[in-house]
């Protein structure tokens, strides 16, 4: 399964390295890494947790509103360092990412499945990115999903 990291955001951005801004507002900023092994079929229950995750708070302060129940957004960006492996030295390996021409294809099929549910905007796969946010919080939350 990918490696992903969410943020509850008050807003975020990406700036691509052509100049061009991709930005939202409330919602989420979901970094996203494809490991060796990763195949699309899991890729709808993906999107799912990620445009259900209750970290919104509710009228008595509770976590229990998704980025959805808000009508909140999504800044999606793909992020091969989230398969690095630190155990060994200072150098981290990035050996388990996926192989880029497979990861940019279920990165893009990714996006088009939160697309379906939500306003998406996405960073570029192998693109140098700028990206800032202003945390919400801050939460910060690691999906682990079993297969």
């Amino acid at each position: 399964m990918p490696v992903i990291l969410v943020q509850r955001v008050e807003r975020a951005e990406v700036v691509l390295s052509s100049g061009e801004v991709r930005r939202i507002g409330r919602g989420l900023l979901v970094y996203v890494g494809f490991l060796k092994g990763d195949t699309g079929e899991n890729l709808e229950k993906v999107a799912k947790k990620i445009s259900n995750l209750r970290v919104f708070e509710d009228e008595r302060g509770k976590m229990n509103l998704s980025v959805r129940d808000i009508g909140g957004e999504v800044l999606l960006i793909p992020n091969f360092t989230l398969a690095a492996d630190t155990r060994k030295g200072n150098r981290p390996s990035f050996a388990a990412a996926l192989r880029p021409p497979l990861a940019a294809q279920m990165f893009d099929d990714l996006y088009r499945l939160l697309k379906e549910v939500v306003r998406v905007e996405r960073g570029e796969f192998g693109d140098h990115m700028r990206v800032y946010s202003v945390n919400d919080g801050p939460v910060n939350t690691v999906l682990h999903m079993l297969t």
